[in-house]
């Protein structure tokens, strides 16, 4: 690497050493007690809106967001931003109508909550698909994006760096639960934000500015409207495709929602989504813009190599490339360690106590922390899988999801809404949908390794991915639909409390929560605003 010196070095010392002593001082904490469930799993039920808003965010930030969002930003300018900024949208569902539901169904997954509507074997399928996609994607994309980054900047190889990341992250999240997981990533929001910005701020200086920026590049990586005929993110793909997506990650991932069950109330919950909705306009600044000045500066990039090229340059400053480096780490080690509990959540409290409901919150616990280090050993027995990976790690994250989130989404949103939808019907379309995704998955893999097309299933096995998801939800529904019409099974019954909480006592909701209603407004409006700008 260029110039990382001692002053670099101490700044990436300093910050291990802080999340350590952070995530270990969490674990120890008498008032969360990890030792039982509630506090091992859920930090007792007790988070408060800002720690719920900055652990969403970093915990979604993960190190092929630097690499990835940069490297696109790079070859296509600010268009990618738009997955970033339609989170927003979904951030606001969840806070406002959501969370009350969720938090009063007083449970310890999405998977459990669904089974309340749909029955043990849906609860089933979906934890174990649940912990295999954190396996190939969070855990396995992460490590991959993670390896690069070390490999370019230090000459680590990829073993090496991702053995150090895992077994530090591993130690805190294993021992200190959810108390460690959530605050350890507050911190880490702080570095990754904080690198990030330098990052940007030096970057833009480089090139003379937004007008020197602007000057350089094409007038089309300032639009992030793109026509139907695009291949990665036509319009027609944001509008419909997206939302698909938001849901499935935002609304039903475990990897998220676990911060909204252990809020201490909805108004924390809704809050610590609203926060994390104005987190998120910043993706776009932070993390696309230094591909586009990357673009300016090297213009001989190839592959994943903005963000590396970036931080070996020498007009970052000592101890500020260090912190620029502790930026990316940060958003590595919170989503590891997310993705680790998570699984490790899942296991315990979803497949474990199912099969012995009898288990004791001490053997709970102790089997959440076996599962938690099985899922250190596979993601360190995984790596080697990581090298087929493509450069285009940002799409390939979005295709994957694409592939899987359909079928969920739409017995998600049947749950919730259509109480003639019944389990039988939910098993139905979560098997042939998954089935139909992981067709176009393996399509995929097929077409990229021999180059072989199939005019005849061009309309839906080339399409572009947000298109397939449009194509799978649309699939996954009618399933639903005319599995529900079949004879022989009781319809179901819409959980929590949808219907007092969000629809008869709505007005007593916004009465209650007019400053949250205000900052929502507030950054809708902002949000349009930005859009408008780059149409």
């Amino acid at each position: 690497m260029g110039s990382f010196g001692l002053l670099d070095t101490l700044v990436l010392l300093a910050y291990l050493a802080v999340v350590l002593a952070v995530g270990l001082i969490a674990a120890g904490r008498r008032s969360f007690s990890v030792e039982s469930v509630d506090g091992y799993f859920l930090a007792g039920r007790r988070l408060g809106w800002f720690t719920i808003g900055a652990s969403l965010f970093a915990t979604n930030i993960s190190s092929e967001h630097f690499l990835g969002l940069a490297d696109y930003g790079a070859k296509r300018g600010l268009v990618v931003g738009n997955i970033e900024w339609m989170a927003i949208f979904f951030l606001m569902w969840l806070g406002w109508f959501l969370a009350p539901v969720l938090l009063g169904a007083r449970v310890y997954t999405l998977p459990e909550f669904l089974g309340k509507r749909f029955g043990t074997s849906v609860r089933n399928y979906l934890a174990v698909i649940s912990i295999a996609v954190y396996i190939v994607t969070k855990i396995s994309i992460a490590l991959f994006a993670g390896g690069v980054l070390m490999e370019s900047l230090f000459g680590w190889d990829v073993y090496t760096s991702a053995i150090i990341l895992m077994v530090i992250t591993g130690l805190y999240t294993i021992v200190g639960g959810m108390p460690a997981v959530v605050y350890t990533s507050v911190v880490q929001a702080f570095f990754l934000i904080t690198g990030a910005f330098l990052i940007t701020a030096f970057g833009l200086l480089e090139v003379g500015g937004w007008s020197g920026l602007r000057a350089q590049l094409p007038e089309s990586y300032f639009h992030l409207i793109k026509p139907i005929s695009d291949p990665d993110f036509p319009w027609t793909g944001i509008v419909f495709g997206a939302p698909i997506l938001g849901i499935w990650y935002w609304c039903t991932d475990q990897y998220i929602l676990q911060r909204i069950f252990a809020a201490r109330d909805e108004r924390a919950a809704r809050y610590g989504a609203v926060f994390t909705g104005f987190l998120k306009i910043l993706p776009m600044f932070i993390l696309v813009l230094p591909g586009l000045v990357a673009a300016v500066l090297f213009p001989d990039l190839n592959g994943l190599d903005a963000l590396p090229r970036f931080l070996a340059s020498e007009f970052l400053p000592a101890g500020i490339r260090g912190l620029a480096v502790t930026a990316v780490l940060a958003a590595l080690m919170s989503s590891l360690a997310s993705s680790f509990h998570s699984a490790a959540t899942l296991f315990a409290m979803d497949l474990y106590r199912t099969f012995n409901p009898g288990a004791t919150e001490r053997k709970l616990v102790l089997v959440g922390r076996l599962a938690a280090m099985v899922l250190v050993l596979i993601g360190i027995l995984w790596i080697p899988l990581t090298r087929s990976m493509s450069s285009d790690l940002y799409l390939q994250l979005q295709g994957t999801q694409a592939y899987i989130s359909p079928p969920v989404v739409a017995v998600f949103l049947a749950g919730l809404f259509f109480p003639m939808v019944n389990g039988r019907a939910a098993r139905i379309t979560l098997i042939a949908g998954g089935l139909v995704g992981l067709l176009r998955m393996g399509w995929d893999f097929f077409r990229t390794l021999t180059g072989t097309l199939l005019s005849w299933l061009d309309p839906v096995m080339n399409a572009n991915f947000l298109h397939f998801a449009v194509f799978l939800f649309a699939f996954s529904m009618v399933i639903l639909v005319l599995a529900s019409l079949l004879p022989g099974e009781k319809e179901g019954r819409v959980p929590g409390r949808w219907r007092t909480d969000m629809t008869t006592n709505l007005g007593v909701v916004v009465n209650r929560n007019r400053g949250a209603l205000m900052l929502s407004a507030a950054l809708l409006i902002l949000v349009a605003g930005l859009w408008a700008q780059f149409l």
